[in-house]
């Protein structure tokens, strides 16, 4: 008997550690737009791994901003911060077979020997300076209390993931392709922090696939790191789902709106007096002649 056909199933899923604003929302409304005209499940995350920067009064925020923009989900959301165990399997996985090693690594030292080079993020390009380490040092400096991140070995796990590694991509404007996956470029990243938290990219690739998420719709600033997502899905035995990587939202100068940039949230819209159809029509989502709200999609 042959497995019926998946529903198409969408995410968005911001990281509690502000508040959000006009770029989150059209990445939100546009996942939603997709889920309604497939007749799929639209879902939400909640990606809170940083202890330190993710408030729980942020995701109640973030839940509030959602229902006012009307935007409501197939199922309660899921919380990565109550899921450690899902991602310590798949990182055991990936220990088993010799992918991973523990760096002791400061930032500074990383900065001081990277000698310029930079990965995808714009982040110092790590290295190796600890992917040679025995295991006896190992094992004394984890003793004498020293933390350590687990890193990706990228070429042992290049030579163990199948040679042409690519992904479907159907961005705004474009026919379905293959995307020709580069995970080189950002050497042997994180996979798991000093503070035994998953990685982002350990992370999302776990989450998509247990949440069976066939499409990820998320912007053009993550493209890159779908590189990353791919090597991890090859090696993990996990299904890739298509991508769609939008247009973003821009500030009056050109630059890209983020929280770490203080843009406005749709909380302080909210209070300004624009209502929720205002933002959904500035953003392309209704019809509306001349706009009161002005923005910038590129």
């Amino acid at each position: 008997m042959s497995k019926p056909p998946q529903r198409p199933t969408f995410r968005f899923a911001p990281s509690p550690n502000g508040a959000l604003h006009l770029g989150h929302a059209y990445s939100a409304l546009m996942n939603a737009r997709l889920a309604a005209e497939t007749g799929g499940r639209l879902l939400l995350r909640i990606e809170d791994l940083d202890p330190t920067r993710c408030k729980r009064e942020f995701e109640t925020a973030i839940e509030e901003d959602l229902a006012w923009l009307g935007l409501t989900f197939d199922a309660p959301p899921r919380r990565q911060s109550e899921h450690g165990q899902d991602y310590a399997r798949a990182l055991e996985a990936l220990r088993a077979r010799g992918l991973v090693y523990p760096c002791f690594c400061s930032r500074g030292q990383i900065a001081a020997a990277a000698g310029g080079a930079r990965d995808p993020d714009g982040a110092p390009l790590y290295p190796g300076l600890c992917r040679a380490l025995s295991s006896q040092e190992v094992a004394a400096r984890l003793a004498a209390g020293e933390r350590a991140a687990l890193r990706l070995d990228a070429a042992r796990a290049l030579a163990a993931a199948p040679g042409d590694l690519c992904w479907r991509e159907y961005g705004e404007g474009l026919q379905e392709a293959l995307h020709r996956a580069e995970p080189a470029a950002w050497g042997d990243f994180v996979l798991r922090g000093k503070d035994n938290a998953a990685s982002y990219h350990l992370a999302v690739v776990v989450d998509d696939a247990l949440q069976e998420i066939s499409d990820v719709v998320r912007g053009r600033d993550l493209l890159p790191a779908t590189s990353a997502h791919r090597l991890l899905q090859a090696l993990l035995d996990l299904e890739s789902p298509r991508y769609r990587h939008h247009r973003l939202v821009l500030d009056a100068k050109g630059a890209k709106m983020s929280k770490s940039a203080s843009s406005p949230p749709l909380r302080a819209l909210r209070e300004a007096g624009y209502s929720a159809f205002e933002v959904r029509a500035a953003l392309g989502f209704e019809a509306l002649g001349e706009p009161r709200l002005a923005v910038r999609i590129s």
